[in-house]
């Protein structure tokens, strides 16, 4: 069964980027340009994970991620921040709101792909809520 991302981040060039690599995956793509259309984006599409960049306009992607997680329908989602906000205090704000895991930008292909298939698998393996 093909598994649907979201993937949300504002500059085209990345996004056009991450639909590059995840291409070459059976996963159904869907994209949100900023963390509030990601936050309604995700309890529409009820992706199966989350590729979020962190700072974009609107909403970043450390509020939208806090915002899914406090949603109970979106709150099972996986969500990896993808940015180039590597320093520590940043990556610590990540996990305190919820991220799953953490990718700097540049983005290393092989190593996206295999955080993704980590989390995907990690949510596939815990026993689901009602």
């Amino acid at each position: 069964m093909r598994k649907k991302i979201l993937i949300v981040d504002d500059s085209n060039t990345v996004l056009l980027m991450e639909k590059m690599i995840l291409g070459k995956h059976p996963f159904d793509i869907v994209v949100a340009h900023n963390g509030a259309e990601a936050v309604v984006k995700a309890a529409q599409e009820l992706p199966d994970a989350i590729l979020m960049d962190v700072m974009m306009p609107q909403m970043n992607g450390l509020d939208a991620c806090l915002e899914i997680k406090r949603a109970a329908s979106t709150a099972h989602i996986p969500i990896i921040l993808v940015t180039t906000r590597g320093e520590s205090a940043n990556i610590e704000q990540g996990y305190t709101n919820g991220c799953a895991d953490y990718v700097t930008k540049p983005i290393n292909a092989p190593e996206l792909i295999a955080k993704l298939q980590n989390v995907l698998a990690a949510a596939v393996a815990e026993p689901s809520v009602s």
